[in-house]
């Protein structure tokens, strides 16, 4: 019998895990694949995510590491007009906009777990619930035969989650884009300054983000997957596909970083969303079962908050969870369900807020060539993005 089981070893799960671990809440997390799983290289980590870091007691290891952007610019590949983006955050506070390693970060929070904690190779096939004196008992199956029984199951277990479409969930949508990601490598150093650029056309949208004075980590969106993406992502096709193609009249710099690539961190993946009023209105939690990250929430990276509300969500939950423990230091079931209503309640609203804001987003900065939507393309960086951005200065609050 296991106090709580997270299903996934990404973002969501580990901060979940480290979050409870912090209330005195041992959590087991079963993880699929044979080891930690850091599919695009790299992520944005804005205030509220720093926030939230602080919460689980981690954010030093990574500030260290990672220089904060102050500033970054947008160019019209068209009209060549460049506009700067200034990012809203106090200086030295450590709650900076800053781009990490996504490895590192997941290396970080399962530092933080005792041993043993994740349980590689363990794929869920089956999961259901039961009464056990008076209490409600989720039984878990996995693929290699063994059955799991704990009081409360957290699905982290991504966009495709099986725990999200148990609940009853809708199936993530498609946007209808497609994002190439991958780290530029520079060993004798790149020499640009640590500021974001990011390039617009009609339907592509890219962009680049150094991470120290040797890594770049770069993206490029389009409309449609990019060739060589039915040959399971063939590198040297998908690169030649965006230097020659997709991305060939965009400004000589962005082609640079793209032509050093290494191989083994490119990725490309279509852009999934949940509908926001999937969020609002459906099973985000049944008895003992909820969900956190992708698996509540997924949405397009266009405000580049997908990380960010996982790890809200994991402090969040961890706070719910840790006001269920008794006195004697035991996770109380009588009361959980009404705990992950409370949990779920709290996040409804921000992540379908977001979820929308998103889509917005990258609507608006990649949609269309006509000249209200250029016109509406410059007032979206000259005053939206801004506004928008303010939902990430958002503080979870902490853990006791």
């Amino acid at each position: 019998m296991e106090e709580v089981v997270i299903i996934g070893a990404g973002i969501a799960g580990l901060a979940t895990a480290v979050a409870l671990k912090k209330v005195g809440v041992r959590a087991l997390v079963l993880e699929r694949a044979e080891g930690l799983r850091a599919t695009g290289a790299a992520l944005g980590l804005f205030p509220n995510a720093w926030h939230a870091l602080d919460a689980l007691g981690v954010s030093d290891k990574l500030t260290s590491l990672y220089a904060p952007f102050s500033k970054g610019y947008v160019t019209d590949v068209k009209t060549k007009a460049i506009q700067e983006v200034r990012y809203g955050a106090s200086k030295g506070s450590g709650h900076e906009q800053r781009v990490v390693h996504r490895k590192v970060l997941l290396q970080v929070l399962a530092e933080e777990l005792p041993p043993n904690t994740i349980r590689f190779s363990s794929k869920l096939t089956s999961i259901e619930t039961q009464v056990e004196q008076g209490s409600s008992i989720c039984i878990l199956a996995l693929e290699d035969g063994t059955i799991i029984k704990s009081k409360v199951v957290i699905g982290c277990d991504g966009v495709h989650s099986k725990i999200a479409r148990w609940l009853g969930l809708g199936l993530p949508i498609d946007s209808g884009r497609a994002a190439i990601r991958g780290l530029a490598m520079y060993p004798q150093g790149h020499g640009l300054n640590h500021e974001s650029q990011r390039f617009v056309d009609v339907s592509k949208r890219a962009g680049f983000m150094p991470l120290n004075n040797k890594e770049i980590y770069w993206y490029f969106v389009c409309k449609a997957p990019p060739k060589g993406a039915d040959m399971g992502g063939d590198p040297n096709l998908l690169l030649r596909e965006v230097t020659d193609n997709l991305a060939k009249d965009f400004p000589p710099l962005y082609l640079d970083i793209v032509g050093h690539s290494d191989h083994a961190t490119l990725t490309w993946a279509p852009l999934m969303f949940r509908y926001p009023w999937d969020v609002i209105l459906g099973n985000l939690t049944r008895v003992n079962v909820t969900v956190a990250g992708d698996a509540m929430h997924p949405m397009t990276p266009d405000l580049g908050q997908g990380g960010c509300l996982a790890l809200e969500d994991a402090v969040v939950l961890g706070r719910h969870i840790g006001s269920s423990m008794s006195k004697r230091g035991e996770l109380e079931t009588r009361n959980i369900g009404f705990v992950l209503k409370r949990y779920t309640r709290e996040r409804r609203w921000r992540a379908a807020t977001l979820i929308t804001a998103s889509f917005l987003s990258g609507w608006v900065q990649q949609d269309g060539s006509s000249w209200w939507m250029r016109f509406l393309r410059d007032v979206f960086y000259k005053f939206l993005l801004v506004r928008a951005l303010s939902a990430n200065r958002y503080d979870c609050g902490k853990l006791c």
